[in-house]
């Protein structure tokens, strides 16, 4: 019978902040494949979890990769893990799940934290509807076209930023998004220095110190009104949704449902869009 491959959610903080069932799964495993296994080792000793952990990272090697897909198949039951919160939301390990799915091996997710959800779930921000960054590019046209792609959504947006990073990011979305929309940052959460900073891009900035220190988590408030056909940067997200695989139909699709737009004014501005990139 092939293996068993188990998701497993971690804390990203509090090391309490794991369930029962996760737990359980990390001591019912035969190896326990950790981003860092000496992070990992550290929650293990918490909860007495004695399994053998095996390191597995966005830089492990092809070679590791197929032998943890051989003992996968021979009947192993692996866990995977990340240094924190839940595996493959910006952590590797996506394609041992595809790979893992196309030998028949059983993929199972182990819910649990998430410092997206914990974000939204603090932020004081509408999130009825919101979308995940990640960690946007440093600089250049992939910058600019994520910055002007937050400004036109009408949905909450989440990201992750540096310490180092987040002024810059602060005042580049001041610049993009105005002086009334508000933002959340989010400092260590769930750990003893827990912090979040809310109000627009000006009084965040004001607020923060110089230089702060942990992991931060940023959530965007989407704009609150209409946005008008020149109020978007229209380019930038037919740029980036064509990046994303969508279709003529679905990118017309989008500026009609998120942007109001006219159903022929969506269509024929995308296919000159895209008409001008050939």
């Amino acid at each position: 019978m092939p293996g068993r491959l188990s998701i497993v959610a971690t804390p990203i903080g509090c090391l309490e902040d794991i369930t029962l069932r996760a737990v359980r799964v990390l001591r019912e495993a035969d190896q326990i494949l950790a981003e860092d296994t000496r992070q990992t080792r550290t929650l293990c000793a918490k909860h007495d979890v004695d399994t053998p952990l095996r390191s597995f990272h966005a830089h492990s090697s092809e070679q590791k990769l197929d032998g943890i897909l051989e003992g996968l198949a021979a009947g192993a039951h692996y866990a995977l893990v990340s240094d924190a919160g839940t595996p493959l939301v910006s952590d590797p390990g996506s394609e041992l799940v595809a790979k893992a799915q196309d030998l028949g091996i059983v993929v199972e997710s182990i819910p649990g934290p998430s410092a997206v959800l914990a974000a939204l779930s603090v932020a004081g921000i509408p999130a009825r509807r919101f979308a995940f960054e990640g960690f946007i590019a440093r600089s250049g046209k992939a910058r600019r076209e994520t910055v002007a792609r937050i400004a036109a959504s009408g949905a909450a947006t989440v990201l992750f930023e540096s310490p180092h990073r987040i002024r810059a990011t602060l005042g580049e979305l001041e610049t993009a998004i105005g002086s009334t929309r508000r933002v959340a940052v989010c400092r260590e959460l769930t750990k003893l220095h827990e912090e979040v900073v809310r109000g627009t891009c000006a009084e965040v900035l004001a607020q923060l110190a110089e230089s702060p220190k942990g992991e931060i988590t940023v959530v965007i408030e989407g704009h609150t009104h209409d946005a008008r056909p020149e109020d978007v940067d229209v380019e930038a997200l037919v740029s980036a949704w064509r990046g994303e695989g969508l279709t003529v139909a679905d990118m017309a699709k989008r500026l009609r449902d998120d942007y109001k737009w006219k159903r022929s004014d969506a269509y024929q501005t995308v296919v000159e869009l895209l008409g001008s990139d050939d």
